[in-house]
């Protein structure tokens, strides 16, 4: 970073700009550094109005915000990696929480999915739920293409014991967040299913979130063992 009081130099007298003499020169010289200051100033308002109403991928970062959470348990081998071939997405799993307020924590990594521990683990019975960010201050997140899904879609999670749980999308749904289907969601619906929620639809600089909220929805197929893979953090 450059001094932010720099020494300018003096001009050099010429035919058509003479040369600063007595109280008059020195008038001159502060309403040149007064001129500079203010340039400096105002190139860092533009950047930072540009920062907060630029392209929607490059301002604050969006998260999949917070959704009501079922009070059930985890059951089945924790979930430690996840897999999506059609988006390149193959990254290893946090576990998500609750806040104090109880609503669901979103991953505190923009590159990395997270899995709902107080739901199902992917494969079990009932509706296990992935969250991941669209994007961030530096552009896309992991789950910035989530919105592109089509039915029949492989998605893979690996699970601690080795077991590879194979799910295939059935549907991707755009809901206004005021009217995010919780139970949809959440709720267990008799079968296995696997639901995997990022942020999406316009976005609003002034509260600096996206007002709508893309989920896809998946089904289990089937389950294959194989090696245990490494936790979170190990890949």
């Amino acid at each position: 970073m450059s001094d932010p009081s720099p020494e300018y130099p003096e001009p050099v007298p010429g035919p058509e700009w003479p040369g600063p003499e007595g109280a008059m020169g020195r008038v001159k010289r502060w309403w040149v550094v007064a001129a500079v200051l203010i340039l400096i100033a105002t190139a860092v308002l533009a950047l930072r109005s540009y920062q907060e109403s630029g392209d929607p991928q490059l301002r604050q970062p969006s998260v999949t915000d917070t959704v009501p959470a079922p009070s059930d348990g985890a059951s089945g081998p924790a979930p430690v990696a996840l897999r999506i071939p059609a988006l390149g997405v193959d990254e290893t799993l946090i576990t998500l929480g609750l806040n104090p307020d109880e609503t669901v924590e979103v991953p505190t990594d923009y590159d990395k999915p997270g899995w709902y521990k107080f739901g199902p683990a992917p494969g079990q019975l009932g509706s296990a739920v992935i969250l991941g960010h669209v994007d961030s201050y530096e552009g896309p997140a992991v789950f910035y293409r989530l919105k592109d899904l089509e039915a029949g879609d492989s998605i893979e999670v690996s699970l601690a014991d080795g077991t590879i749980a194979h799910f295939a999308v059935t549907k991707v749904e755009t809901y206004p967040k005021t009217e995010f289907p919780a139970e949809e969601v959440y709720g267990s619906h008799g079968d296995e299913t696997l639901q995997l929620v990022t942020c999406g639809g316009e976005y609003d600089a002034d509260a600096r979130s996206y007002l709508s909220n893309i989920v896809a929805y998946t089904s289990l197929v089937d389950t294959d063992t194989g090696e245990a893979p490494a936790a979170a953090g190990q890949k």
